[in-house]
């Protein structure tokens, strides 16, 4: 089997099942050193799964994982970093004793340690809780704290379930900075999550996964424009009945004074403005390729969650 050296990972036909139910199904990915790449979908749909064979916490059914080039070995999990989905943090040890403690498993002594947990310490913004109990800090500042954990010794892979969840928007705009610039540095970060609008904010590239399986990936740029079309985002005043006749629309989605029209590639803007405007009063026009969301509950076909239960319950009995 041919390797690029220029791929972090590589996910090669990995397979896993519990009890007879498939949770990851022949799951090929290839992640560029240096970028951030999404893994997507919602809970259940195999991300964790994923993420957890690639660490070697449990053992894929079939298929390969690749690190760097290499076979994965115990060796080369020494270049990763990993925020799990479940939290895990010694509650009554202090803030800087514990970040010690995540540095001295990689290996680092005190002498090298201390000043970086002092500089993540401040670029979290939390210097001055370096000697507070962990127990005494909010949820979300427990969860920064994890993070910075994770980030000490500099890993050269970040692999990231969930990272933003339990954050306000201020620290969601804090971490995202962060995350920005690790990848500046070089690192590659795999950032697993269900909030695909924050994904589109911060990844080269993205698998989106349902049941276990990869139904669209690639650069963001490109699954965004792979549908085809077009959304018009639009806010305005008067009937939005009037809306569902334009000419040369696909598809209206009416919500109150907002819509979004679907539009082919292409299509004549100017004329699409003055269509609307003699039906409605315009408070904002934006046209913008497809959200990754919107991509990917086109690809599941719309399955509710309802579908999804009730299958699984019946897997189980």
């Amino acid at each position: 089997m041919t390797t690029n050296s220029g791929l972090a990972v590589e996910l090669i036909g990995l397979s896993k099942s519990f009890d007879g139910k498939v949770a990851v199904r022949d799951l090929d990915l290839s992640i560029p050193r240096g970028s951030t790449y999404g893994l997507l979908g919602p809970n259940g749909a195999g991300k964790t799964t994923s993420i957890r064979m690639l660490l070697r916490i449990i053992d894929p059914d079939k298929g390969q994982v690749r690190v760097l080039g290499q076979p994965l070995s115990q060796e080369s999990l020494n270049v990763f970093g990993y925020l799990p989905e479940e939290r895990g943090i010694y509650r009554q040890m202090r803030v800087k004793r514990l970040l010690a403690f995540f540095a001295e498993l990689k290996g680092m002594k005190p002498r090298v340690s201390s000043p970086l947990i002092m500089q993540w310490l401040e670029r979290f913004e939390l210097a001055d809780r370096a000697n507070s109990k962990v127990q005494e800090l909010s949820k979300g500042n427990q969860q920064k704290v994890q993070l910075a954990g994770v980030m000490v010794a500099s890993p050269e892979l970040l692999l990231l379930d969930e990272p933003t969840s339990g954050l306000d928007p201020v620290n969601v705009v804090l971490v995202r900075d962060i995350l920005l610039a690790e990848r500046a540095r070089g690192a590659t970060i795999v950032l697993s999550t269900h909030l695909m609008g924050e994904a589109e904010k911060l990844c080269d590239a993205v698998a989106l996964i349902h049941r276990g399986a990869v139904v669209l990936s690639g650069a963001v740029a490109a699954v965004r424009a792979s549908r085809g079309d077009t959304a018009v985002h639009l806010e305005f005043e008067g009937d939005g009945a009037r809306l569902e006749t334009l000419p040369g629309v696909d598809a209206v989605t009416l919500s109150g004074h907002r819509a979004e029209l679907r539009i082919p590639d292409g299509a004549d803007t100017n004329a699409l403005i003055g269509a609307i405007a003699s039906r409605v009063r315009i408070r904002r026009f934006e046209v913008a390729a497809p959200s990754l969301e919107e991509i990917f509950l086109d690809r599941v076909g719309g399955e509710t969650l309802a579908t999804r239960v009730a299958e699984d319950e019946e897997a189980v009995s």
